[in-house]
């Protein structure tokens, strides 16, 4: 050992400051789920992390034909003895027009006014201040909201109500609803910026300038956090099958109308619930249409079916298939299993004129090969030692993985699709969503979905912008199913150049403007507001091409069956198509007021409008505390906090910090040790 006891002792001392410096989950503005109580939601308080205001939910939901009204109460109880203020990052559908909102005191509710989001902030906000009830609902991404309630009184009991309308999905002959539970942590890129706008466990950064408020704490257990849920489903046709794809549930028939509940009355909220459908085959759609008139503005919702599988020519040319597979730490435990058994499944399919390559992703991205290759049996044999070895850990960053798998196709002779299979645990949609558009060029981008609670907007909107499909994986028995699905999809020819043809003399306003390609078993979907009322015999066609020729498709407008709903879904539809617009370079004040003017006369909550609710007597002396409390979210089923939040980390900066305290470290200890060196270099070791 060295001479100098005291420098070996610095050392050691500097060792252990370094390793406290960047131990797991320092990179939290909060504390970490594995020092966080098991059985209680936990809050900040003045005193640290204890247990405080609990949270439960009831769903309802409400379908009819290809419309689904849902309402969503949230039950805030404090069981604390101070008065607080609870805000609750939650998810909801990514299509989900969020048009209602209630807060019930009592016996009686103040029913929610739109206001540009600003506004309803600071109208929040002085609320607050004067001691009012009040209640804020904003959205931060097309799929993730929030509430705040203030003005909590110790053992009062608040509900906040909010309704929303969807439209069902409809693939493969099967309708489905899914219903989101909770939320994977997201991944944060960039550099920390100084202030927070939020009180997540994330600082705001220069690329994801609002992660603090999209990164609630987590907890792996609840005493509360259950939700129960009613379903009414009234499909306008004979059901063959329906149920439950995750949730034990009873089913009740009466008349053509459905009641479905969960088995369990109220269950942990940590898993997505999806409600699916199948009418009997002699019953199947080929084409729906719904309307409702708003304010003398007919609007539409129409539904075609493409041709069949067995009605078009199967003409199967070689593919470059580019898997992309997420092996972050929030893909630890079942979803990596899913992930990894979807990747086996979907290298078996490749045929001997394909060629293909594998990019693993988390903080950094590993091709397998540094370019495609022949699906031979030597390369598959090596892609699927490679999977097999494949294990979860680091960061979702998923910028260097497809910029790799969207460069240029190998050859032109062969269709390049690339299959990405992820949690979608982002916070960075918007940019991904821009590289995907212009890196595209004549590829297509599918996406697989994988875990109880995986990113359903970054998912669809992902796969939309790469004008492929999607589809999720919840369970490993579906792996099958679903890989199966898509490959079905891959493989069948696709209907493109798909155009809409309107009656002349009446002007529309339709979403999507362009219809994107068509794949095995996905109809054309279209929300359209008309400048008047269509004509006795009127019809829209919808045409395009396929491989074995022109396809048309007529439908009549004038059989339209009421369906209130269909208005607010138009509008969510522009709002989304606005949005579109700006990310691709549009005029930011233009679209912020198109999106500001057509929320505000649909009544809907938007990137730029809150739904505000405030009650008229103060019920707080303004010298009695405020305490504010961030509601924690349920863990996903079958997730890791440990892999997520520990070391390496998923959806933290930890691994920068790391990096930093690594060097820091060294830096000191090359400090601290040089006397000793030089002594070791003068005299020798003892």
């Amino acid at each position: 050992m060295f001479r100098s006891k005291r420098v070996s002792r610095a050392v050691w001392m500097l060792l252990f400051a370094a390793l406290l410096l960047v131990r797991p989950g320092s990179a939290f503005a909060v504390a970490s789920p594995g020092a966080m109580q098991t059985g209680s939601l936990l809050m900040r308080m003045e005193q640290g992390y204890v247990t405080a205001t609990l949270l439960n939910t009831d769903v309802n939901i409400t379908v009819n034909g290809l419309v689904a009204r849902v309402s969503v109460m949230q039950e805030f109880k404090n069981e604390g003895g101070e008065w607080v203020e609870g805000t609750y990052v939650f998810p909801l559908p990514d299509k989900a027009a969020v048009d209602h909102m209630r807060l019930y005191i009592g016996d009686r509710y103040i029913e929610g006014e739109i206001q540009e989001k600003e506004q309803a902030r600071k109208a929040y906000e002085q609320a607050k201040q004067a001691g009012k009830k009040t209640s804020l609902v904003e959205q931060q991404r097309a799929n993730l909201f929030t509430t705040s309630v203030a003005n909590i009184a110790p053992g009062e009991t608040v509900i906040v109500e909010i309704e929303y309308m969807e439209d069902v999905r409809f693939d493969n002959g099967v309708f489905s609803l899914r219903y989101p539970m909770t939320l994977t942590p997201r991944y944060v890129p960039g550099q920390a910026l100084p202030d927070k706008v939020g009180s997540g466990w994330s600082s705001d950064t220069d690329e994801v300038s609002d992660a603090s408020q999209i990164t609630p704490p987590m907890v792996s257990a609840s005493r509360a956090h259950k939700v129960s849920l009613q379903a009414s489903v009234n499909a306008g046709v004979p059901l063959e099958i329906i149920a439950s794809r995750y949730h034990a549930v009873n089913v009740a028939e009466s008349g053509g109308h459905y009641a479905v509940t969960l088995a369990g009355n109220r269950v942990p909220m940590d898993h997505d619930f999806e409600l699916l459908w199948r009418p009997v085959p002699s019953s199947t759609p080929r084409a729906m249409v719904f309307a409702e008139t708003l304010q003398g503005e007919p609007h539409y919702l129409l539904m075609v079916m493409p041709p069949d599988v067995g009605a078009a020519t199967t003409v199967r040319m070689p593919r470059e298939m580019i898997f992309i597979i997420d092996t972050s730490g929030s893909m630890h435990g079942v979803s990596i299993e899913q992930a990894k058994q979807a990747l086996q499944r979907a290298l078996e399919r490749l045929q001997p004129e394909d060629r293909f390559n594998v990019i693993e992703f988390n903080s950094q991205a590993k091709p397998l090969f540094t370019t495609s290759v022949v699906a031979d049996i030597a390369a598959l044999s090596n892609a699927k030692d490679f999977v097999r070895r494949l294990q979860a850990e680091g960061g979702t960053n998923m910028q260097p993985a497809l910029r790799q798998a969207l460069q240029p196709a190998v050859s032109e002779s062969h269709l390049k699709q690339i299959i990405f299979i992820t949690d979608g645990a982002v916070g960075n949609e918007e940019g991904l969503f821009g590289l995907i558009e212009t890196g595209l060029g004549n590829a297509r981008l599918f996406t697989v979905g994988i875990g109880s609670a995986p990113n359903s907007w970054f998912m669809r909107k992902a796969a939309e912008v790469g004008r492929g499909s999607f589809t999720t994986i919840s369970s490993l028995h579906e792996v099958g199913e679903k890989m199966d699905r898509v490959f079905q999809k891959l493989e069948q020819p696709q209907v493109t150049n798909i155009a809409v043809q309107w009656p002349s003399g009446v002007v529309v306003d339709a979403y999507p403007a362009v219809v994107p390609d068509l794949y095995l078993g996905e109809p054309v979907t279209v929300k359209v507001r008309a400048s008047g009322a269509f004509r006795a015999g009127d019809s829209v066609r919808i045409a395009g091409d396929s491989v074995s020729g022109a396809w048309t498709r007529d439908l009549a407008l004038t059989t339209a069956a009421d369906s209130p709903g269909v208005a607010a879904l138009w509008a969510r539809s522009r709002i989304a198509s606005l949005l579109d617009l700006e990310r691709r370079g549009a005029d930011m004040q233009e679209t912020r007021k198109a999106v500001v003017d057509t929320a505000l006369k649909h009544h809907l909550v938007s990137k730029h409008t809150s739904l505000v609710a405030i009650d008229k007597t103060p019920v707080r002396e303004s010298t009695d505390p405020l305490k504010a409390e961030q509601v924690a979210n349920l863990m996903p089923y079958g997730q890791s906090g440990a892999a997520i939040f520990g070391f390496p980390a998923t959806a933290t900066i930890a691994p920068a910090m790391r990096h930093t305290g690594f060097a820091l470290l060294t830096a000191a200890l090359l400090l601290l040790a040089a006397p000793a060196l030089r002594r070791i270099s003068r005299h020798g070791l003892a």
